[in-house]
């Protein structure tokens, strides 16, 4: 995930919204649904919604994001 930007253009194009981009608060340790400083901390992937299409991957400018099968999420190592 270290090249993810935070853009969130996989989340928009999530055709069944299994996935969510949000930052954690420091202090409250709660989900902050706005990016800090340009940069994602957290991009959760609701496995049970995943349909596996791959639109995701598709939608992310930088090729962070990799489908290893129905509903199973993995971040790209390359």
């Amino acid at each position: 995930m270290e090249r993810c930007t935070g853009c969130g253009q996989c989340v928009v194009a999530c055709p069944v919204d299994a996935l969510e981009l949000h930052t954690i608060d420091p202090v409250t340790k709660e989900k902050i649904y706005a990016v800090k400083n340009g940069k994602s901390i957290h991009l959760d992937v609701k496995t049970e919604l995943c349909a596996g299409c791959g639109v995701c991957v598709l939608a992310c400018p930088f090729g962070v994001i990799r489908l290893s099968g129905k509903g199973e999420w993995i971040p790209s190592t390359a």
